[in-house]
């Protein structure tokens, strides 16, 4: 939430400078980029039209923190995935799902600090698998409010419930690989944080 009701207007130009109303200067995407992590709310407005061009901008500062060495937050594997998505008929429910999901995981990062850094640290990999199966959850949930018979049908096969249906071997390897490939990038971002901790301790 932001530290108060107040909203900043960015204006944009056709320059691509940004102006700050609120401090009467121009900024950067670097600037912005504070302002997002110290929970300021703001909105861009292009200068000439007015149009509310926040979407883009944001995207922009994403694409700009990707591009510096060592900080990229999104696999490979993951952005492959979010582009499959663009012109599906899932596409509806992908922002609301990421919405929830980050959302979940900003409310419960302390105390994954916590886990991680305590006298009984759990292991990352353990610690990100259950949050898969509360993802999984949310994921039926945002379902249900388009569809609520396909969630029906995930219910009833989670549980094992009925005749299996046609297809469900290919269903279930296809499951298995999902999280093969899920383990292995959990193994990775276990790699970077033991890294990330022997270089503090250096």
């Amino acid at each position: 939430m932001a530290k108060n009701s107040d909203v900043t207007v960015i204006k944009k130009y056709a320059n691509r400078r940004l102006y700050n109303t609120g401090t009467s200067t121009y900024v950067t995407l670097e600037n912005l980029a504070a302002m997002v992590k110290s929970n300021e709310e703001f909105v861009v407005q292009d200068a000439k039209s007015g149009e509310d061009i926040t979407h883009s901008v944001l995207t922009q500062i994403i694409f700009e923190q990707e591009n510096k060495g060592g900080q990229n937050l999104m696999p490979i594997a993951f952005l492959r995935q979010l582009i499959s998505f663009y012109g599906d008929q899932m596409q509806m429910v992908i922002p609301g799902y990421l919405e929830q999901t980050m959302s979940a995981f900003t409310r419960e990062q302390e105390g994954f600090r916590d886990k991680m850094a305590g006298p009984m640290a759990q292991s990352p990999i353990k610690m990100m698998e259950a949050q898969v199966v509360r993802n999984t959850e949310m994921f039926r949930k945002a379902m249900a409010v388009f569809n609520p018979f396909v969630v029906g049908a995930m219910g009833e096969a989670g549980k094992g419930e009925g005749a299996p249906a046609q297809g469900s071997d290919s269903d279930a390897a296809s499951g298995q690989e999902d999280l093969k490939a899920m383990r292995q990038q959990l193994a990775e971002m276990q790699k970077r944080i033991e890294a990330l901790d022997g270089k503090k301790k250096d």
